[in-house]
């Protein structure tokens, strides 16, 4: 493979990092399989924005594991400069003002979800290091501030990452209201904030009612709102020639329909970019008539077994180009150069997909390239326009090495009622596959429905269920999950059951209302593929999940017990009543509105369903688990409270003698320290071995 890179600007290099970035195609590939931390420890390097002219490169890292700092490199120079780093804390969101000065906010990575008391904040500084001014604070005044505060806004205000025309010293915040004194509060509504980086001052901006969303135009101006009442969405438009919200469209918030669309964004001449099924099975890209208050009839962008999932990639006064979603990530350049220099990049980069970024106001030849695969984690590198080389920034995830790592391949599989499932295969490095995705990125790819996939093994399996379960579960990229999991010698298969997002409305809707039951069948029914097909040992399957993904391997269990040997849930819903009723012990972050609205049509009515319900919670199915468990929970879960796990635990434990409990008390929602996923994952590799680890 073709690669060149500059021997006179090493970013990597001068950044001091020893990521040993591995040349792409590496073949060599060590005896042992890596490190589990390796796959779960926070990366050294982890973004990288240029500046609106592209003479600048603003970079997160970290240095031996320490706090996140921000960074910034002069390309021409290549001088370097930490502009913001914090002793007790790290540097978490950042993006450019202008080519002057940047805005950041801030998170704490040594401590969980539980122990953390402090809001984000938000400070400004110039690329050079001066004028450093925190503009939001952390928390109270019983906590120490950074810098000097001068009349700083309070902690609950939150940098809006839309990035405007970049050409003030302005950005906006969001300033939630809810209806309690604290935090745990449902919102009422939201404003919206200007504020000047520079001065601090601040203009909230007017709401036409209880704003959920704002979205700025092309100019960084505000143009559209959001409101929720009850169960109605509304999206109001601010007419620049009155200076007046308007109301452009009106739909049920929860539950979509016919005439719902979500709206994406402005382009540079101010034509509106939304997402609308317009009537079909698939959304698409489309523009929005502001004047007659319609979607167009034609979309802009359509593809042929995906939902449109993207952004617009604009110059200042020029739409460019499309990034969207199929099996892949993917970009539709219209403009010419820009087609052009995407193919030049992929023949010199042809095993990963290369995502380009150029800078908004282009006063240099570089241009940001993000290239990934399956195996290969997200790797940065700028490209120059005019010596044709490229240079290395970092890989999020530094230690890994490609040829170490899995092929991943989207198969599609037929369920019992006729319905097309789509799938992840991942299969241990060494293992044939019959189709290398990475050759046709951006198409919909895949073995067909009973087509025999040859040299594959009869290999341990697990079934990754994923969570949500109204959302996408996965794509063609690397992903620590399923490659740590392959790196021990396991298959792993990832359905994409009834309900899961991103696959058209028919594919979507048809799961509402079948947790436990034609959701649960569409895995068991991926299951039996690969059996069918040869990648799995009918006696060593594992189903395992988070969130909605531990509720499908609990209910895996109690349906289909013949076909998974054992289970590994975490965070995992136990019972569907218990997202309803709640607890006293912890509130939960699902709003009532939702519960009420949505979640009776979505998942099942408590009081029409109640049956239904009874039938299909693993809580009250306990008695019937009799497999091997490893049950994982974190204290301070919002979403699906501990009591969920403990309850679920207590009622097994006295019939099943093999259940591993462990719960990580400052964790949420899934594991935000290495410490704990190290642990977590290295429970689940002893479990497997134990359980389905040997012929």
């Amino acid at each position: 493979m073709s690669t060149r890179f500059s021997s006179t600007l090493r970013i990597a290099a001068l950044l001091a990092c020893a990521l040993a970035l591995p040349a792409f195609g590496a073949e060599a590939a060590p005896p042992a399989p890596p490190p589990i931390a390796d796959f779960f420890d926070n990366p050294a390097f982890s973004d990288a924005v240029l500046s609106p002219n592209g003479k600048f490169l603003a970079v997160r890292y970290s240095n031996d594991n320490k706090r996140d700092r921000l960074i910034v490199i002069e390309l021409a120079t290549n001088a370097i400069k930490v502009v913001a780093q914090f002793g007790d804390r790290d540097v978490y969101r950042f993006q450019w003002v202008n080519d002057e000065r940047l805005v950041l906010d801030t998170t704490d990575k040594s401590i969980g979800p539980g122990d953390a008391i402090y809001g984000p904040g938000l400070f400004a500084v110039n690329r050079d290091g001066s004028s450093f001014r925190q503009l939001v604070k952390i928390s109270g005044n019983f906590v120490q501030e950074h810098g000097v505060a001068r009349a700083s806004l309070p902690a609950n205000h939150y940098l809006v990452t839309q990035k405007g025309a970049q050409a003030s010293d302005d950005v906006y915040v969001t300033n939630p209201k809810r209806d309690g004194l604290n935090e745990r509060g449902e919102i009422m509504y939201v404003n919206l904030v200007r504020l000047n980086t520079v001065t601090g001052r601040t203009e909230t901006v007017m709401r036409p009612g209880p704003a959920r969303g704002w979205l700025l135009d092309h100019k960084g101006e505000p143009r559209l709102c959001i409101t929720l009442e009850k169960n109605i969405e509304t999206v109001w438009y601010l007419d620049p020639a009155t200076k007046e919200w308007r109301e452009i469209a009106a739909f049920d918030g929860y539950l979509g329909g016919k005439e719902a669309f979500r709206p994406l964004a402005f382009g540079p001449d101010g034509t509106l970019y939304v997402l609308s099924g317009a009537g079909k099975d698939k959304m698409a890209l489309h523009t929005f008539d502001l004047a007659a208050n319609q979607v167009s009839a034609e979309p802009l962008v359509a593809l042929a077994d995906y939902d449109f999932s993207g952004r617009l990639i604009t110059s200042r006064d020029k739409l460019l180009g499309v990034r969207y979603l199929s099996d892949a990530r993917a970009t539709a350049w219209f403009d010419p150069k820009m087609k052009t220099l995407q193919a030049t990049i992929d023949a010199a980069l042809p095993a990963t997909v290369n995502m380009i970024n150029p800078p908004a106001r282009p006063d240099s030849p570089w241009v940001l390239v993000q290239s990934y695969s399956d195996k290969q984690p997200e790797r940065y590198t700028l490209y120059n326009l005019d010596t044709g080389k490229f240079n290395s920034v970092g890989s999020t995830h530094e230690r890994i090495v490609p040829a170490q790592m899995a092929e991943q391949e989207l198969v599609r599989i037929t369920a019992r009622d006729g319905l097309t499932v789509p799938a992840w295969l991942t299969v241990p490095n060494g293992t044939a596959v019959g189709t290398t995705v990475g050759t046709a990125v951006g198409t919909a790819v895949g073995t067909a429905p009973g087509t025999a996939v040859a040299k594959r093994k009869n290999l341990p399996m697990v079934v990754l269920v994923h969570g949500g379960p109204y959302v996408r579960g996965n794509e063609w990229r690397w992903s620590a999950d399923s490659q740590f999991l392959a790196s021990r010698g396991y298959a792993v298969l990832e359905p994409e059951y009834r309900g899961s997002t991103g696959f058209g409305t028919k594919h979507y809707r048809a799961g509402w209302k079948q947790w436990g039951l034609k959701m649960q069948d569409d895995i068991a029914d991926a299951t039996k593929w690969a059996i069918a097909q040869g990648i799995a040992d009918p006696k060593r399957i594992c189903i395992a999940g988070a969130s909605y993904g531990g509720y499908a391997t609990l209910m895996g269990l109690v349906n289909d017990p013949a076909l998974y040997k054992c289970g590994i849930d975490w965070v995992g819903v136990t019972d569907i009543n218990l997202l309803y009723t709640g607890h006293w012990s912890f509130a939960s972050d699902m709003s009532s509105a939702y519960l009420k609205y949505g979640a009776p049509t979505l998942i099942g009515d408590p009081e029409k369903d109640a049956a239904q319900l009874r039938a299909t919670s693993p809580l009250l199915q306990a008695a019937r688990i009799t497999q091997p468990l490893l049950l994982a929970y974190g204290a301070a879960d919002q979403r699906v409270p501990l009591y969920h796990g403990k309850k679920f635990h207590e009622a097994l434990k006295e019939r099943n003698p093999d259940v591993e409990w462990v719960v990580y008390q400052e964790e949420g929602h899934g594991w935000s320290l290495p410490k704990n996923r190290i642990d977590f994952w290295g429970r689940v590799e002893k479990f497997l071995g134990r359980q389905i680890g040997s012929p």
